[in-house]
């Protein structure tokens, strides 16, 4: 689908994505049950065995530092005591970071590679690497240096060791990124209005690196945005149905290179899907509390119109009562959906 012209089968083990026509996000037609209810084969089809963490590595223009990141992460792997692989994605580079994946591949025996032709964004770039994870515990993070990944072992210990989370977040302690002076405010801003309509306590909305189970995450890939709002998306999805997520305080570190985030439109983009995903698993938080609020204060102008000007309705207060009506029998209708809809 998006696999690189350029890339050579013996020069670095490159892996051809195939998605089937019609097919969900994520859904598998393997039926073979495998070890904590992962319903695929203990196997893979060479033959090796399944990887218990697939860690997902997105690169774009990262080839000057990448692999200092592939070497951190594989020491801290490596020295644990899960099995893995190292899913490095890199989203139609422009520079030589391609070039310098495949050498890693050559020196570290869990990298795969998956060459994309076109920029996709680092949100396509999880969500498929989600799909074509071996792993049943999937690892995100980034390529910039900023994320300790070094504790990545301690993220999947606490997915082992207590069931009854599905995700494990590093919450960052500090922001270290650009335009600090905005993000900070924004961020809380978007993360006490995710707080609001999820009625869950989260120390960070956004974060980078995270832990979950795959099997869990399956449904809700199709509903991940291409650009970085991802992590923000499968927060609120998880929550929204009742998946508990642990947080860890991690620090942030400035990251290498040159920053992708652009403050105003990526701003946007979060708020933006913080509605949608709560729109989309509960739109009465959203819908009812303005229709409400315009119904309430219709009815009050009315009777204030009324004493002022007896037997007189202005037009204004009409409007205000019969847009409150419409947004409330949306807001229901919407209700009404969701709760109808198989599935997620």
């Amino acid at each position: 689908m998006n696999e690189h012209p350029n890339s050579s089968p013996s020069s670095a083990p490159t892996e051809r994505i195939t998605v089937r026509t019609g097919e969900l996000a994520g859904s598998s037609d393997d039926t073979v049950t495998h070890v904590s209810g992962d319903p695929r084969p203990a196997l893979l089809e060479d033959g090796s065995p399944r990887p218990y963490v697939t860690i997902v590595l997105p690169c774009f223009n990262e080839g000057a530092h990448v692999l200092k990141e592939i070497d951190r992460i594989t020491a801290a792997m490596n020295s644990s005591e899960f099995t893995y692989e190292l899913l490095c994605i890199d989203d139609a580079s422009t520079d030589n970071t391609l070039e310098v994946l495949e050498q890693a591949a050559r020196d570290f025996a869990n990298l795969r590679i998956m060459p994309f032709r076109r920029n996709g964004g680092s949100g396509t770039a999880r969500r498929i690497g989600t799909q074509q994870a071996h792993g049943e515990i999937v690892v995100w993070t980034d390529a910039d240096m900023t994320y300790e990944n070094e504790r990545i072992p301690e993220l999947v210990r606490i997915l082992r060791d207590d069931a009854s989370y599905d995700q494990v977040v590093g919450a960052r302690t500090t922001e270290e990124g650009t335009h600090k002076w905005a993000r900070v405010p924004a961020k809380w801003l978007i993360r006490n209005i995710a707080q609001w309509l999820t009625k869950t306590r989260i120390p960070d909305l956004n974060s980078g690196l995270r832990a979950f189970r795959r099997e869990v995450s399956l449904p809700y890939l199709r509903l991940l945005p291409a650009g970085f709002s991802c992590v923000t998306t499968i927060t609120i999805a998880f929550l929204s149905n009742q998946h508990d997520i642990k947080y860890i305080d991690t620090s942030y570190a400035k990251r290498a290179g040159v920053s992708k985030f652009h403050f105003v439109n990526d701003a946007y983009r979060y708020i933006l899907q913080v509605l949608r995903m709560v729109m989309y698993f509960d739109p009465l938080k959203v819908l009812m509390p303005p229709a409400l609020w315009m119904i309430v204060i219709g009815f009050v102008k009315g009777v204030v119109d009324m004493v002022r000007h007896p037997f007189y309705f202005p037009a204004s207060t009409v409007l205000l009562i019969v847009s409150g009506m419409m947004i409330a029998s949306l807001a229901l209708l919407s209700d009404l959906v969701v709760r109808s809809r198989d599935g997620v």
